[in-house]
């Protein structure tokens, strides 16, 4: 995490403090349940809660017993009972160090996907009312990059609509296959500690039980979750690719917002530059960057090896916050993007009506002609249209094999441009209901 692209409310998640909060309401939690059961006193669970419950734990202290211990949920364990008293040796029992640390992470994990689901909801309702706005406002699709077809501006973010739509759903699925909770002792027997405190720390601390355990959580369960944000990650740059393309000098159809007194370019004053999008890119790939090791922690030696820790604690904060960071942005890019009809519709012109060629085509073949002499006689008119030598409706109503099959008005009914759009509203409905 660095401060350039990094939300509070996310990275707060991540802090030193937090997670010793939570490590303190598990052992907490556990120790209810223990003294429900008889394990261990009432009182001492009482005054666990009494005394700690608003302490301020002190992170450096706790630094300091760790370089020392070598252990951080000992260190931790050290500093809770210098704020408990004696009582504090009644917590932990029956734990292992990993039933807390994968309880904690999957807590946190929780957290920052209902941070993230909330931003795709600002992406989505950004897209959406762009969407509407620019319904019908005719653009030129492409495909390889070259001109294809005529689409709506809002056809592309209803794509986007629908892509976003799927991301969220992906990650209430992950969100939910990672709020698991595991106390469950050294090799996940239970042998040390009843399952029934495995039970109610989970309802607590808003998880369920882990059917099956080791020393640890499997791990299939966040290779899940980072893939998921890797995914959401490259929905992002699909779209900030797509922004990027449109403000090129040669198409400006679209651009970022320019706001007063930005600057583009140290040297070149006139220099408005797509500086948002190509940031989009390049934090989607720090996102993807994390999916790999994700991948590779599944794979554990027996009960629980520490090779998936160091990982884990970097992966963590970094892709949470960093998709945060670039989901917010790109809702703030969609909501103000300026858009330019008028370039749009001088794009779509640009191949002198070429962009109609399938029509003629198809009208050809309906008139008798086979699809590859039908092919041959649209093709043959087309390619000096583009190399700039003629106008396309031109050169087909010139053109005397053409004319056996089709009239001046059969052709140019072939280059209505609203008969490319009569289903947008069809697709709309399929995206948005019928709101």
């Amino acid at each position: 995490m660095i401060p350039r692209y990094t939300r509070l409310e996310m990275a707060s998640i991540w802090e030193p403090q937090t997670r010793f909060k939570i490590w303190f309401e598990i052992e907490a939690h556990a120790a209810d349940a223990l003294a429900e059961l008889g394990t261990i006193p009432k009182e001492a669970a009482r005054t666990v809660w009494a005394k700690a419950k608003n302490a301020t734990f002190d992170v450096a202290r706790i630094d300091e017993i760790e370089r020392e211990t070598k252990h951080d949920v000992i260190a931790f364990l050290t500093h809770l009972a210098e704020i408990v008293g004696p009582e504090a040796r009644f917590v932990h029992q029956g734990m292992t160090s990993s039933d807390v640390l994968d309880t904690c992470l999957n807590v946190q994990l929780t957290r920052a996907a209902d941070l993230l689901l909330a931003d795709l909801d600002k992406v989505l309702a950004a897209l959406k009312k762009r969407a509407f706005e620019h319904k019908m406002t005719p653009t030129i699709g492409r495909s390889h990059g070259i001109h294809a077809e005529p689409v709506t501006f809002g056809l592309k973010l209803a794509y986007a609509y629908a892509e976003f739509s799927r991301a969220k759903q992906r990650l209430i699925a992950a969100r939910k296959e990672v709020a698991t909770c595991a106390i469950s002792g050294a090799v996940g027997t239970f042998a040390q500690i009843d399952p029934r405190v495995e039970e109610h720390v989970a309802k607590a601390m808003g998880l369920v039980p882990e059917p099956i355990s080791t020393q640890v959580i499997p791990r299939d369960r966040h290779a899940m979750y980072f893939s998921t944000l890797g995914v959401i990650a490259s929905s992002v740059e699909r779209i900030a690719v797509e922004i990027r393309h449109m403000q090129r000098t040669e198409v400006l159809e679209a651009e970022e917002f320019f706001s007063e007194g930005q600057k583009g370019s140290s040297a070149m004053p006139h220099k408005r530059n797509p500086v948002l999008s190509e940031n989009l890119t390049g934090l989607s790939r720090m996102v993807r960057a994390y999916v790999t090791p994700a991948l590779e922690n599944v794979v554990l030696w027996h009960e629980r090896d520490i090779s998936h820790s160091s990982a884990e604690r970097m992966m963590g904060p970094d892709a949470t916050v960093t998709l945060d960071f670039a989901l917010v942005r790109l809702a703030g890019l969609i909501d103000k993007l300026l858009v330019y009809p008028a370039n749009m519709q001088k794009n779509l012109d640009r191949l002198g009506g070429l962009v109609h060629s399938q029509r003629v085509l198809l009208a050809l073949t309906q008139k008798g002609a086979s699809r590859e002499d039908a092919y041959k006689l649209v093709q043959r008119n087309a390619m000096p249209v583009w190399r700039g030598e003629g106008d396309f409706l031109v050169l087909l109503k010139k053109d005397a094999e053409v004319k056996k099959y089709l009239t001046d008005a059969e052709i140019e009914e072939q280059f209505d441009l609203g008969y490319h759009l009569k289903h947008v509203d069809t697709i709309f409905k399929r995206v948005f209901g019928e709101s």
